[in-house]
C-alpha cells in the first residue's frame, strides 16, 4: 500500500468520526499520472452523494501527457466513488440526520487499484482548530527538549 496524495486539511478542518474506503473511476492516463505524481491534489475536494452514486468532486487530476488527452478532457470532473449499497446507505442515513459532511482523506495504491479513503466528518470551530495547533506546539516542544537530554 503506497499513498500517493493525503489531504492534509481535512484532519485540521474537520473532526473525523468514521471511514470509509472506495475504489475511484478513473481515466487510464489519469490512473498513469495519479502513479506517477505528476501533480493534482483532493485538497479542495469534497464528496457528494445523487441519487445511489457518491462522486468525488473538485479533485484535480492532470493528464499524464497533456499532448496525448482527448481536448474536452476536464481535470476537475466528477469522479464516480465506488463503495458497496450497505456503504452508501450508511452514508446517506448519517449526513441527513445530522450536520455532517464527507470529505476525502488519502489516495492510495493497493495492489494494482487506485482507492480513495473518505470519512463522516464534522466541521470543527475556530476555538477548536487554536486548541490542536496549540497542541502540536506543546508536543513539538516536549520532542525537542527529550531530544537534547
Amino acid at each position: 500500500m503506497t499513498l500517493l496524495q493525503k489531504n492534509k486539511k481535512a484532519s485540521f478542518n474537520y473532526e473525523i468520526l468514521e471511514k470509509y474506503t472506495g475504489g475511484l473511476s478513473l481515466f487510464g492516463f489519469e490512473v498513469k499520472a495519479v502513479k506517477q505524481n505528476v501533480g493534482g491534489s483532493i485538497s479542495e475536494a469534497y464528496v457528494k452523494i445523487k441519487g445511489d452514486e457518491v462522486f468525488l468532486v473538485g479533485a484535480h487530476i492532470p493528464p499524464y501527457q497533456p499532448k496525448n488527452t482527448p481536448i474536452e478532457y476536464d481535470p476537475y470532473r466528477e469522479r464516480k466513488i465506488l463503495l458497496s449499497r450497505k456503504e452508501i446507505e450508511e452514508l446517506k442515513k448519517k449526513v441527513k440526520e445530522s450536520n455532517l459532511t464527507i470529505v476525502p482523506i488519502s489516495l492510495y495504491n493497493k495492489g494494482r487499484k487506485l482507492k480513495l479513503q473518505i470519512a463522516i466528518a464534522r466541521g470543527k470551530k475556530k476555538q477548536d482548530k487554536r486548541e490542536t495547533l496549540k497542541k502540536r506546539t506543546t508536543e513539538r516542544e516536549v520532542r525537542r527538549e527529550h531530544k537534547f537530554r
